[in-house]
């Protein structure tokens, strides 16, 4: 193995994205050959690295990419809080995942878990543009086209202008919404700004992923034509 940046070889451990690994190491969480690591700083077969006291391998693994329906009541965490209902719970997967495009635990869909870091953080970094697509039922009376409007127009909330990359009312206050942004909480947040309840928020797809007819609590691999697309898409090798 040649030598390689300790970011890149967390994130390739599946321990978390690269920008994660960054705040590990800021946060002198890693060590290498017994000493603090520093940003930037490469490591080879030969080295010890460990994160908050646990040895990283630094052999290459298998990457593994899965597709999820996360189902309602549920965390997307890797960390576990007493009382909490959490993906992980209802998935059999030994290796450690990462949890690419979090929903949040009212939310229910499609997710995408991977121990490859390079795409997790890719998928979520603003300079790819991967397109999030979402089924949202609201309770209102304000009229739909009001709605797509400022939605398409911009949104302001606290100090972020949210914006949705398309919008179209399917009736029964029902609208298919796609974003590129990526803000945390953003479409809920939009209404919220709105003075309009979010009633059900369902993702169904992110990049060319699609949910489809996968049941609720159940994960799968992703398709080969869907990878090979995605991998393309953010300029990834497989």
């Amino acid at each position: 193995m040649k030598q390689e940046r300790i970011q890149k070889i967390i994130a390739n451990a599946g321990i978390c994205s690269r920008r994660a690994a960054e705040k590990m190491i800021s946060d002198k969480r890693v060590l290498i050959n017994g000493k603090t690591a520093q940003i930037g700083q490469k490591a080879s077969k030969n080295d010890i690295l460990e994160v908050d006291g646990r040895k990283i391998s630094l052999e290459p693994k298998s990457k593994i990419y899965l597709k999820f329906n996360k189902p309602k009541g549920y965390t997307c965490t890797n960390r576990k809080f007493e009382k909490e209902k959490n993906i992980f719970d209802i998935l059999n997967i030994e290796e450690k995942m990462i949890i690419v495009g979090r929903l949040d635990k009212n939310s229910h869909g499609l997710l995408i878990l991977t121990n490859d870091g390079d795409l997790a953080q890719k998928i979520t970094h603003p300079k790819y543009q991967i397109q999030k697509e979402y089924l949202v039922q609201i309770s209102t009376d304000q009229s739909p086209k009001f709605i797509i409007s400022q939605f398409q127009k911009g949104i302001r909330s606290e100090s972020d202008i949210l914006k949705a990359d398309k919008m179209i009312h399917q009736g029964n206050n029902k609208f298919l919404i796609t974003l590129s942004q990526g803000k945390k909480r953003q479409i809920r947040r939009m209404f919220e700004a709105l003075g309009t309840e979010v009633l059900d928020l369902q993702r169904i797809r992110i990049g060319n992923v699609l949910l489809n007819n996968l049941l609720i609590g159940k994960s799968q691999k992703i398709e080969k034509g869907e990878l090979e697309k995605l991998l393309k898409k953010i300029k990834i090798e497989k």
